[in-house]
């Protein structure tokens, strides 16, 4: 997802882009044994960023092209998150829901449309279902929140995830 260079809360020095990059980078790692992250994701070291959005999508490219070497029907595939392999489906399901989540808070940081749909809410879901709750105990989501009436899967999705669908910047 490319929003451009100017991103509301990064203040160009990673704030924002370098969990994304990171959990790209480090999939991509794990699957190929190339190199990950040159730093850690969580505690970005402040250094600017010319251009986030290149660094985005160099990320999301060695993501995506790792997982094109691994075949949907393997049963064990080396990952960044506990237990740290999954199967192929749920592995680059997880990959996926990490991406989706991190441009849904991107997109709301910024005043921009949630680029979450019900369809791919939906197929995210068991993903979710599957690989959150030992990542919840790593701080990587907060607590679920309640349903509310109305919710839909998007919604769903978010509240489970620990996000209030209703967030703005």
């Amino acid at each position: 997802m490319v929003i451009g260079d100017q991103w509301p809360g990064d203040r160009g020095d990673g704030r924002v882009v370098a969990p994304d990059r990171g959990d790209r980078l480090g999939f991509a790692a794990f699957i190929t044994g190339g190199p990950g992250p040159s730093e850690d994701p969580f505690a970005p070291s402040g250094t600017l960023i010319a251009s986030p959005s290149a660094v985005a999508e160099e990320a999301m490219k060695a993501s995506a092209d790792a997982w094109a070497t691994v075949g949907m029907d393997v049963q064990e595939v080396a990952v960044p998150v506990p237990p740290g392999k999954l199967t192929a489906s749920v592995g680059v399901g997880a990959c996926a829901l990490d991406a989706a989540v991190h441009a849904w808070d991107i997109a709301v940081a910024t005043g921009r449309p949630s680029p979450l749909t019900p369809e791919l809410a939906r197929r995210l879901m068991p993903v979710a279902a599957a690989i959150v709750e030992p990542l919840r105990a790593h701080g990587a989501y907060a607590p679920a929140l309640g349903a509310e009436d109305g919710d839909d899967d998007v919604a769903a999705l978010l509240r489970y995830l620990g996000r209030r669908p209703d967030w703005t910047a």
